[in-house]
């Protein structure tokens, strides 16, 4: 007898997900600021990223479901028929960050970070030895 999925289908997965990235992004974060020389108070909208936490939260208030980490760790090889459309939204959550980092609407150094994109550079130290004791 199979385990009962609360989210059917990967289908209606792909669907949650469309209905978070909608919500998501049709309710940006204020921020405060000040502008002008008087210092005027504004608040600012800035786009809110897709994060799977942000979507796991989402189906949770949503009463959708308690947790989606076992269709996305396929935990008990009961969830392999949404390897695929868990791959595809971890695909478009990348995308967004960025994307969103590259063009400055995100965070660039924590997109970096999140995505496994930080930059290396490599430093070598070379330490001379004299060729002769120039010690008298």
């Amino acid at each position: 007898m199979g385990r009962f999925k609360l989210i059917e289908s990967p289908e209606k997965m792909w669907e949650l997900f469309q209905d978070y990235r909608k919500h998501t992004k049709s309710n940006p974060i204020e921020v405060g600021d000040w502008v002008g020389g008087m210092a005027m108070a504004v608040d600012r909208k800035k786009e809110r990223p897709l994060t799977l936490e942000g979507f796991d939260n989402y189906l949770y208030e949503s009463g959708v479901i308690d947790g989606i980490d076992q269709y996305f760790s396929n935990q008990g090889d009961a969830y392999s028929d949404f390897l695929g459309i868990c791959s595809r939204i971890r695909s478009a959550i990348r995308q967004d960050q960025i994307e969103g980092g590259m063009a400055g609407i995100y965070n660039p150094s924590i997109t970096q970070r999140l995505n496994g994109l930080v930059d290396k550079t490599e430093s070598k130290v070379i330490q001379e030895m004299p060729l002769f004791n120039d010690e008298e």
